[in-house]
């Protein structure tokens, strides 16, 4: 690619990202929309995350997982239950690497 090729890029992308996010603050009143789309958009952050998160849990290299020897089960189960008793994101973090790290290197799962 040409220098010029890559000023282009870099400016049209630059304008794609102002004018999408100012897109809604230009108008002065909320967008209209149904209930039922306010409600959708309410959850979609976290339908987002269990489709990044739950084939990492699940699935190695596009296979499910067919062994209870895989650190990611105990870690995730462990980071669960710290979430549903503390509702601390960084101490969820912390409890499932404290469970897989030893599992993966102590016992090699």
């Amino acid at each position: 690619m040409s220098d010029a090729m890559i000023w282009i890029a870099l400016v049209g992308l630059g304008l794609i990202t102002v004018v999408t996010r100012g897109f809604f603050m230009i108008g002065d009143q909320p967008l209209p929309m149904p209930d039922w789309l306010r409600e959708l958009l309410k959850v979609a952050p976290l339908a987002a995350l269990m489709a990044v998160v739950a084939p990492e849990i699940f699935m190695t290299q596009g296979h499910a997982i067919t062994t209870w020897q895989d650190a990611r089960w105990p870690a995730a189960l462990a980071a669960t239950g710290y979430y549903f008793w503390r509702r601390g994101i960084l101490g969820t973090i912390l409890v499932g690497m404290a469970v897989m790290l030893p599992l993966k290197l102590g016992l090699g799962w």
